[in-house]
């Protein structure tokens, strides 16, 4: 029932729809807290605004570690998927990454239907105006209805609809998607309560109609079979299903199949039938084209003010950036099953459309393309993130929380971890439990976050690999192992999958240590893997995954005993607790700059101080004597 009333508000209300949405709304009601989900638009809820894909490089380890910790990102993936693929394949596991390229709207339509079905959480459509606070404490949010809603706690997930105005050429229109609104309140009343505000930049690629492709001329690229999932399905209590291959090394396995598998319409997801995408590459003469018409680019031309993202660069940018390159490589990818529609990866562009048609007609396979969709860039308004706990919880409004693109990211991934975790720590909040903060060597996503409230960003974020100095203790396999606790200790997850977990993860030390006292282990090393080894038919009886995770730490042994021996040492700042309310010009022996930058983010630790940019090593120990002394 919708509830307006201020006497018994909801313990947590998230705003916005989008990716960081969803997760934040269904972490807080699995938890038990009474959840709202405010949409400016239902209809939209989960949209795919950019690339239809899911996963990547570093981005697929977020995925598989939003499932760990009871998120729904990867489950609706592997159900909407139409090709799935693991990139990096021919390099080391850590660094190997699933990607899954999804059916744009079957992704949207079964992530509504799991949060309609969701217990504790209502859904409404309304987009919100302002906050309501309190002195510095949170209250709830005004709606462009004239209706109040009341929450004890509040995440914004806001996307790029914050003043959000988008740029094709000269043109501008409010929005912050093609075809739907501008929030353009909200981030004034967020200014009026002392929070700061910023401006980021993004873009999209044109759609265009499959049909008027020529994709003779055009290489194609084929999903992997079988396909590399998500989700960690040898945990679940789900029913096996005759209809689906099983991506384990026994091909006569049946399939965990999810829920009703979206057998509507006739899909099958699974990776089941996959589509084919296709690669071109753009020329000379395109980039004749961007040269000639570079002062009709909103970016180029003046028009943007925003700060776009630097490792998802516009074709134009590409172009004088990199101008000693021949051409640059264009991904064609369906938007889905049921439609001919298809995105152009790598052609993001604010050019006028009459320049968008001469650059796509400039490449090969794509000389008499059809436009359904042209490319455009939206700037927004963003909170930088170093006002921020690593709670996400804001620093200076109490009980709201901030996850996503208000937080100067950029991608689904990115969004949808930071919800989950800031929609689990809403309702820890309502419930009085302790919050979850991910540290550096557990999870992708807790590298993203302490790189966010530490470091801040003056561009739109991105993850990598390479952003984590312990992704040897990070790969993909391994996110129920290192998350599995965090997950069944704040209610993310069933007791029965926790449990599940707990087992698979004795089972696995289990067989390391057996192989390390018979001599398989160094065989294992020896030859890379199993090939060659001869290992008993119990443990080839275990799932994929924990198979795959005894031979991935017993090979590669040496480096992650390096990594934790390295955090070992360095846990010694990581304990050390710096008070909320230290004066950092009282700390002797600290330089000006230092106690500026340490002033303006307030680290929780010695560790996190020690990541601030600016704050050198000896600052530190002046720090860390300090921190001690008062104690």
């Amino acid at each position: 029932m919708l509830n307006l009333s201020s006497e018994s508000p909801y313990d947590v209300i998230v705003c916005g729809g989008g990716h960081a949405g969803c997760e934040a709304a269904l972490a807080s009601a699995r938890m038990g807290a009474k959840t709202l989900l405010l949409s400016g638009n239902i209809d939209t809820v989960a949209q795919m605004s950019c690339n239809p894909a899911i996963g990547g490089l570093a981005k697929g380890h977020i995925v598989r570690e939003i499932d760990a910790l009871g998120g729904e990102m990867a489950v609706n993936s592997d159900a909407t998927g139409i090709q799935f693929r693991v990139l990096n394949a021919s390099k080391g596991v850590a660094v190997q990454s699933p990607r899954a390229q999804c059916d744009k709207k079957a992704y949207q339509f079964r992530m509504k239907s799991v949060l309609e079905a969701t217990p504790n959480l209502s859904f409404f459509q309304a987009v919100a105006t302002a906050i309501i606070t309190d002195g510095k404490v949170i209250r709830g949010v005004k709606t462009n209805l004239g209706a109040d809603f009341y929450g004890k706690t509040v995440v914004l997930t806001t996307g790029t609809f914050l003043k959000g105005l988008m740029h094709v050429g000269s043109s501008k229109t409010e929005g912050g998607r093609m075809g739907d609104f501008s929030a353009l309140t909200l981030s004034d009343s967020l200014a009026e309560n002392g929070i700061e505000i910023g401006r980021l930049k993004t873009g999209t690629p044109a759609r265009i109609s499959g049909k008027s492709i020529d994709f003779s001329k055009c290489a194609v690229q084929y999903g992997d079979n079988p396909p590399t999932l998500f989700g960690f399905y040898d945990t679940r209590d789900i029913p096996v299903s005759e209809d689906f291959p099983c991506p384990t090394h026994d091909e006569n396995s049946k399939m965990f199949h999810v829920e009703q598998s979206l057998g509507w319409a006739g899909f099958v997801g699974f990776g089941r039938e996959q589509l084919a995408c296709y690669e071109t590459s753009t020329n000379e003469k395109t980039a004749e084209i961007i040269h000639k018409n570079l002062h009709r680019s909103a970016m180029y031309g003046g028009e943007i003010k925003g700060i776009g993202p630097r490792y998802c660069p516009s074709i134009e940018d590409k172009i004088v950036r990199f101008s000693h390159k021949d051409g640059h490589r264009l991904f064609l990818e369906p938007e889905g099953r049921f439609t001919d529609e298809w995105y152009i990866n790598g052609l993001s562009t604010s050019m006028p459309l009459d320049v968008q048609v001469d650059i796509i007609h400039s490449v090969a396979g794509l000389e008499n393309a059809e436009i359904f969709r042209p490319a455009y860039a939206v700037e927004y308004d963003f909170a930088p993130p170093t006002q921020l706990y690593p709670t996400l919880e804001s620093r200076i409004i109490e009980g709201l929380f901030c996850a996503g693109q208000i937080n100067g990211t950029s991608g689904y991934e990115e969004a949808a971890g930071q919800g989950l975790i800031a929609g689990a720590n809403a309702a820890a909040k309502v419930f009085e439990k302790e919050p979850i903060v991910l540290k550096r060597h557990e999870s992708y996503i807790g590298v993203l976050i302490d790189d966010l409230v530490t470091k801040g960003t003056k561009e739109p974020y991105r993850m990598f690999t390479s952003r984590a100095e312990y992704r040897l203790l990070l790969n993909h396999g391994g996110a129920e192992y290192r998350l599995g606790e965090h997950a069944a200790r704040l209610g993310l997850i069933s007791p029965a999958r926790a449990e599940k977990i707990a087992s698979k993860k004795q089972a696995v030390e289990k067989w390391i240590n057996k192989f390390e006292e018979n001599g398989t282990a160094l065989k294992m090393r020896r030859a890379g893997g199993l090939t060659g080894v001869s290992v008993p038919s119990a443990f080839m009886s275990l799932s994929k995954n924990a198979i795959d995770e005894v031979v991935y730490k017993l090979v590669y042994k040496g480096y992650l005993e390096r990594d934790l021996r390295q955090i070992e040492k360095s846990s010694a700042y990581e304990n050390v607790k710096i008070p909320e309310s230290l004066d950092y010009s009282k700390v002797l022996g600290l330089r000006l700059e230092a106690g500026q930058k340490l002033a303006s983010v307030r680290p929780s630790t010695v560790a996190q101080a020690s990541r601030i940019s600016g704050v050198s090593p000896a600052d530190i120990s002046v720090l860390l004597v300090h921190v001690k002394a008062s104690k």
